[in-house]
């Protein structure tokens, strides 16, 4: 779907839908806006349910204040109002509250967006308004100053997130982006120090080798096609159970190649795509090094490649960044998977990757996976599932991140308790 051709209304509804879907608002709650090329703010109303919003309720505003449609525009308009007049080169705010953003905004802290590289690049560093009453022209003064001064993202004292964006995608990407790191930071709060990444390390994940050279596929095998609508069903699965976030999360799959036989061949997702609106065409078969020619692939590829290279019994490949799972790739709490019996079948024993070790060829850690190491940590960065089939790759990752959010979880309750060494010899001879 081309988004950018979606009436304005369109695209607001669509976002919104998004944003309640996910609980980051409430029914009275938050507001979003374009601003068109014309002049005309397009916004949320006033007082409308905003898990039934419709096209027809979105408010345009003219230039010279005149409304267009049944409604008052949101209490918040003066805000989008005033950060439109010190940003031209926004053209989409989007505002709400989600719970752990509000937890920052009411402890007067601002989120670590350098835990990952990738969060660092969407929403850069976070700006910080004071409190000021809602609805009013002193709240809007206070934003707008703080987006003036730099700031695409800022966190609202006792309130909430305003972020800005070239358009409504990018904005509601630094916001979704943003409450990730929150919900990690909280989690990861509970094991220990969180370690953050520093500027030289953060540019370090731009250097991903050179771009892979281009072939023209001959044709598309049923094995690729069916492939490849897997690879969709199993992102977005894991984009609703947010495992994955709109610019993060990467899938691949093996596929047995007709032309050449003993060719390294595979399908991954694409860089640059909404996980939400992903579809089979946008996947991206690699043959040998070379990348499908018009596509281009999630910077992953040569880890995924390299993974395929050095096993030839794994067959599907997934990175993510889960909250919970991540929580434990940003401190140095071990990931303890003897919490029950499925948990240590299913993941065995997790080791975390040093920092760096992602980028480049990936050598490093195809040599770190093996039958009994199906799953790994990469260090502030993301959880690396593997299995033999797409199916087993993302149940590994669904187990992940419900073993570690059980584990947090235990922290405020007593001291974790694993399977002792007896069972786990059980465990290992009748499942192993």
């Amino acid at each position: 779907m081309k988004f950018s051709l979606l009436h304005p209304r369109d695209q607001l509804v669509t976002v919104m839908e998004r944003i309640y879907g996910f609980g980051m608002t409430t029914t009275s709650g938050g507001n979003l806006s374009i601003l068109d090329e014309n002049g005309d703010i397009w916004i949320t109303p006033a007082g409308v349910d905003k898990g039934n919003l419709t096209a027809g309720d979105i408010v345009c505003v003219k230039p010279d204040g005149t409304l267009i449609g049944p409604h008052k525009p949101s209490s918040e308009y003066p805000f989008h109002r005033a950060i439109y007049a010190r940003r031209p080169d926004f053209r989409a705010i989007v505002h709400a509250h989600p719970a752990a953003l509000v937890a920052f905004s009411i402890a007067r802290k601002i989120p670590n967006t350098s835990i990952i590289p990738q969060a660092h690049a969407v929403c850069g560093q976070v700006g910080y308004a004071p409190y000021r009453l809602p609805g009013s022209e002193a709240l809007g003064a206070v934003i707008a100053d703080t987006f003036e001064a730099g700031f695409d993202v800022v966190l609202l004292e006792n309130h909430g997130v305003v972020t800005g964006a070239e358009s409504l995608p990018a904005a509601f990407q630094r916001f979704e982006t943003l409450d990730f790191c929150a919900r990690t930071l909280i989690r990861a709060e509970t094991l220990g120090e969180v370690r953050s990444l520093t500027r030289e390390e953060i540019a370090k994940s731009r250097k991903r080798g050179k771009k892979l050279t281009t072939f023209k596929p001959k044709f598309h095998s049923s094995c690729e096609r069916e492939l490849r609508q897997k690879i969709v069903d199993i992102v977005r699965r894991a984009y609703a159970q947010q495992l994955m976030t709109s610019t993060e999360g990467t899938v691949s799959a093996r596929v047995p190649d007709i032309c050449e036989p003993d060719a390294v061949s595979f399908l991954i997702t694409p860089y640059g795509v909404d996980r939400f609106y992903l579809d089979i065409d946008d996947i991206v078969l690699i043959r040998n090094g070379e990348r499908e020619r018009r596509k281009k692939p999630s910077r992953a590829v040569r880890l995924h490649q390299a993974i395929y290279e050095a096993c030839p019994e794994i067959g599907a490949v997934i990175t993510a960044q889960s909250p919970n799972a991540t929580a434990y790739s940003i401190t140095q709490r071990e990931f303890d998977t003897r919490t029950i019996p499925e948990s240590y079948i299913v993941l065995r024993d997790i080791p975390l990757i040093p920092y760096g070790a992602q980028f480049g060829s990936g050598k490093k850690i195809a040599k770190r996976l093996a039958t009994n190491i199906p799953v790994i940590l990469l260090q502030n960065d993301a959880i690396l599932t593997t299995g033999a089939t797409l199916l087993q790759a993302f149940d590994r990752l669904e187990v992940a991140e419900f073993s570690a959010k059980a584990l947090i979880d235990t922290t405020h309750i007593g001291k974790m308790i694993p399977i002792g060494e007896e069972e786990v010899k059980e465990i290992e001879e009748k499942f192993l």
